[in-house]
């Protein structure tokens, strides 16, 4: 067993003093508040749970800031899609492995210990299946088993291109699987990961443009009790090309026709009417909003007050990873909400901001991501994180103006140390192997944007 000792750290009633964790097989064997540090024991001022990041497309991060430019035609989300083609049309399994171990890296800086991967790369750039059919699913497990980060793996099944069963594009073919391909992906994806302590496997139908109501189905079989997550009424052409082809908007179409339930991560869902939030947060399912990456393909802005109110729950992604940081994301959810709302402190009901923010965070991503137990708890995975208290943002504070303060005053990324699954991947700031996986991702943009 290792011992660690934070001077404060956030337990699930509350903040306590001098709590002593010990860590026996990468979980949570004993944690006693009050406590006296004994000899060994690694020694810390701030502790808090590691947060689950619950969407991720990790290869993203290799073309975060190459689609910021203005074409002749209105900029959009569907023309950012086209730039996001091009880009993974060049990608090598090397390629896609180097960029994910990168973002993966910056994730745990940032103080997310688990990823929820949306995988749907599974073909070469021809579209053709490799003769392993999990090949790309195993250099995702292959960059979470070398940064150390927890992975909740999200096969994505995609057959069509649009609603009622289109076909695909050209540009879609990496992505295109049958039912009968995609379940051998699926049990292939398992195997991928059986070496990686603590991973989970689930389902990701990629949103009702690419499945027919019967394809729905069989994946929702496939699933077993695993998670499943599914992008959904993000932009508002979307729900117009849905409410056009089925008389429905997409939730609506969903709820008929799927038991929506606790398994269920609704990506996004920034287009939810009143109605459709109640059936939300009555199913259990989370919402998985994605702040920065929904900023940045101008989505529009989830209506969070209506959905708390209702008892929703949410957890955080960082989605395409234009930007990575667990404070980022919860600053501008909060920001963002100020702005529709024209008020302040929107996502607290009663008492400090940063600790709504991240105590709902930590609950809903850990939900999604099919992690239960989670927090600083006996039996948990040993997912944490410590703070520098040494920065002038976390001066004086105490208590909830720690979680107030790093979310909303720190200046730069105040993240000290990170344990996931009970190993220490992050100290002074610093991923333990950032150097050579920085100098491996530079070497691979460097060649794909020569080409």
């Amino acid at each position: 067993m290792s011992g660690l000792f934070f001077e404060d750290a956030l337990l699930p009633q509350g903040w306590a003093r001098n709590v002593r964790l010990l860590i026996d097989a990468g979980r949570f064997a004993s944690i006693e508040s009050g406590a006296t540090p004994q000899p060994g024991d690694e020694r810390h001022r701030i502790g808090l749970p590691g947060i689950c990041n619950l969407h991720s497309h990790a290869f993203q991060r290799g073309m975060a800031g190459l689609a910021e430019f203005s074409s002749s035609s209105a900029d959009s989300f569907w023309t950012w899609r086209e730039v996001m083609y091009r880009f993974v049309g060049r990608m090598s399994p090397d390629d896609i492995e180097a960029v994910a171990a990168q973002a993966y890296v910056e994730m745990l800086e940032g103080g997310f210990t688990r990823v929820g991967e949306f995988h749907y790369i599974h073909h070469d750039a021809a579209g053709t299946p490799y003769d392993n059919i999990a090949e790309l699913a195993e250099r995702i497990a292959a960059s979470a088993q070398a940064t150390g980060i927890g992975l909740t793996l999200l096969p994505v099944f995609y057959a069509h291109g649009g609603f009622g069963g289109r076909e695909p594009s050209p540009a879609q073919r990496r992505f295109i699987n049958g039912i009968d391909g995609f379940s051998r992906l699926l049990e292939a994806s398992r195997r991928a990961v059986a070496g990686l302590p603590g991973a989970v496997v689930g389902v990701a139908p990629h949103s009702l443009r690419a499945v027919t109501a019967d394809e729905l189905a069989t994946v929702l079989a496939l699933a077993g009790e695993g998670p499943i997550h599914i992008h959904i009424a993000e932009q508002m052409l979307e729900v117009d090309d849905c409410v056009a082809w089925s008389g429905q908007r997409p939730l609506q179409w969903l709820f008929e026709r799927a038991g929506v339930d606790r398994r269920w991560c609704l990506v996004h869902a920034t287009h939810a009417d009143a109605e459709e939030l109640s059936r939300i947060a009555a199913s259990g399912a989370v919402v998985g909003l994605c702040p920065i990456t929904e900023a940045n393909l101008g989505d529009g802005v989830f209506d969070a007050p209506r959905f708390l109110d209702a008892g929703g729950r949410y957890g955080i992604g960082s989605d395409s990873n234009v930007q990575i940081g667990l404070a980022d994301e919860l600053r501008l959810l909060e920001y963002g909400q100020r702005l529709a709302q024209r008020g302040r402190n929107v996502m607290a009901r009663d008492g400090s901001t940063g600790r709504a923010l991240f105590e709902a965070s930590l609950q809903g991503g850990a939900q999604a991501l099919g992690l239960q137990p989670t927090g600083l708890v006996e039996g948990a995975i040993a997912d944490l994180i410590s703070l520098q208290t040494s920065h002038i943002a976390l001066a004086g504070r105490a208590g909830d103006a720690i979680l107030d303060s790093w979310i909303f005053a720190g200046q730069e990324k105040l993240v000290d140390c990170v344990w996931a699954g009970g190993v220490q991947l992050v100290s002074g700031g610093r991923h333990h192997d950032r150097e050579p996986v920085a100098q491996r991702f530079r070497r691979t943009l460097e060649r794909l944007l020569a080409a």
